[in-house]
C-alpha cells in the first residue's frame, strides 16, 4: 500500500504535488523493493527457497529501473519521465499483488546467483531501453530544428552523451547476461534446450551484434536502438513470456 500511494503521488499531474513528486517516487521504490524483498525471498525447513514467476520477475525489473532513474534523478530531473515510470512502478506492484508466482526450493547452491544474475540483466536492459527512448526523443527533437539554431534537448544531457550513457548500460547488461547464461550451463545437472534457453541464447546473440555493430560498423540512433528494443523484447519473453504463458494461459504452476 506504501509503494502504491507513493507512486500515485508521484504520477498525479497536480501543481500542488509538484514538489513532493521526486520524494515520493524514492519512497516507492524503497516500499516497492522491501515488498519484493519480503514476497521474493523465502528461507524454509528444506533450504532457501523463491517466489518465482513472471509478475515478480517483471515487478522487480521495473524496481531496478525506477532505482537507477531515482539516482540519475538527483543530476538531471526528468518531470515527464517521473511520471510515466511511477505509473509503470504502479503497474508493477499490482501485477506482482495479482500474480505472485509460487513458492519453489531452490536446489542448486548456485540457483539464486543465477536467478539474482539474470533479473539484474532485465534491469540494466531496462535501463538502456529507458536511455534509448530519450535518445530517440532527444534526436526526433534535434532533426525537427535542423533548419533552426542548434539546441541541447530539453532532457537536461548532451546528446553524446545521452547515447553513451545508454550503451554502458546495454555493455553492463551484456557482461551479466553472459555471466548468467554461463553460470547456468556449467551448474545445470541436465541442461535442456526449451524455449527460455532458446530465446536467452537468441538476446545474447542480438545483444553482442548490436555491440559488434557499433564497435567496427558505426552503428548509432535509430539502426542501434532498434536492435536493442528487439534483443530487450526476446529477452522478456525468455523467462516472463514462457513463464505467462505458463502460470496464466496453460494455468500450470512454477
Amino acid at each position: 500500500m506504501a509503494a502504491l500511494v507513493a507512486y500515485t503521488l508521484a504520477w498525479l499531474p497536480l501543481s500542488t504535488l509538484s514538489r513532493a513528486a521526486a520524494p515520493a517516487l524514492s519512497l516507492g521504490v524503497v516500499a516497492h523493493a522491501l515488498m519484493l524483498t519480503t514476497e521474493i525471498g523465502h528461507v524454509g525447513i528444506a533450504g532457501a527457497a523463491a517466489r518465482l514467476g513472471f509478475g515478480p520477475v517483471l515487478s522487480l525489473t521495473v524496481c531496478l529501473v525506477l532505482a537507477v532513474h531515482a539516482i540519475e534523478s538527483r543530476l538531471l530531473p526528468v518531470p515527464a519521465v517521473r511520471r510515466i515510470l511511477a505509473l509503470a512502478g504502479t503497474a508493477a506492484v499490482a501485477l506482482a499483488l495479482a500474480f505472485p508466482g509460487e513458492l519453489r526450493t531452490l536446489g542448486s547452491r548456485w540457483a539464486p546467483l543465477h536467478w539474482l544474475l539474470g533479473v539484474a540483466a532485465y534491469g540494466l536492459f531496462g535501463a538502456a531501453v529507458l536511455h534509448g527512448l530519450l535518445l530517440d526523443e532527444a534526436e526526433r527533437r534535434m532533426r525537427q530544428r535542423a533548419s533552426g539554431p542548434v539546441v541541447q534537448p530539453s532532457f537536461g544531457m548532451p546528446l553524446l552523451q545521452l547515447e553513451r550513457l545508454t550503451y554502458r548500460f546495454v555493455q553492463a547488461g551484456f557482461v551479466v547476461l553472459t555471466a548468467a547464461i554461463a553460470l547456468g550451463v556449467a551448474t545445470e545437472d541436465r541442461w535442456r534446450l526449451n524455449h527460455k534457453t532458446v530465446l536467452s541464447l537468441l538476446a545474447w546473440a542480438l545483444f553482442a551484434a548490436l555491440l559488434a555493430g557499433r564497435q567496427w560498423r558505426g552503428w548509432r540512433g535509430r539502426q542501434a536502438t532498434t536492435w536493442l528494443y528487439i534483443g530487450t523484447i526476446v529477452l522478456l519473453l525468455a523467462y516472463a513470456g514462457t513463464r505467462f504463458v505458463t502460470e496464466v494461459v496453460l494455468n500450470r504452476g512454477a
